[in-house]
């Protein structure tokens, strides 16, 4: 389950890949080749595969995914339970499995969260 925005979606995730980016402020060497840097901040990015999901609810969150807002607020699984932050979606793709009866059906949609800000700082 995955909640965005305040709204639930009843799509499993398959698979969940977080990433600590860390952003400097400044990073550059020295002339004795010593690096000097100053960090702003530790981000926590997601990137998320989605399993099954009914076919009305999979074009709802497709939906989601795609809408041209800025930053959405996503709650995401962490090890202490659940990780909520603000976020931009980047890279929202799937891929069409077949077509049945006039439907056409779809799965492995990915997306992935950048945050919007530090988780630490």
């Amino acid at each position: 389950m995955i909640i965005i925005d305040g709204e639930e979606y009843n799509a499993t995730v398959e698979s969940l890949t977080r990433k600590a980016e860390f952003l400097d402020k400044y990073a550059q060497r020295t002339e004795d080749g010593v690096l000097q840097r100053e960090i702003i901040g530790v981000y926590f990015n997601y990137q998320l595969t989605f399993g099954y999901a009914p076919p009305d609810e999979y074009q709802r969150l497709w939906d989601k995914l795609t809408e041209p807002e800025e930053f959405h607020t996503v709650t995401v699984p962490s090890p202490d339970g659940d990780y909520t932050f603000k976020a931009y979606f980047a890279s929202v793709a799937d891929e069409m499995i077949r077509k049945y009866k006039g439907r056409n059906y779809f799965q492995n949609l990915t997306v992935e969260f950048i945050a919007q800000s530090p988780a630490r700082s």
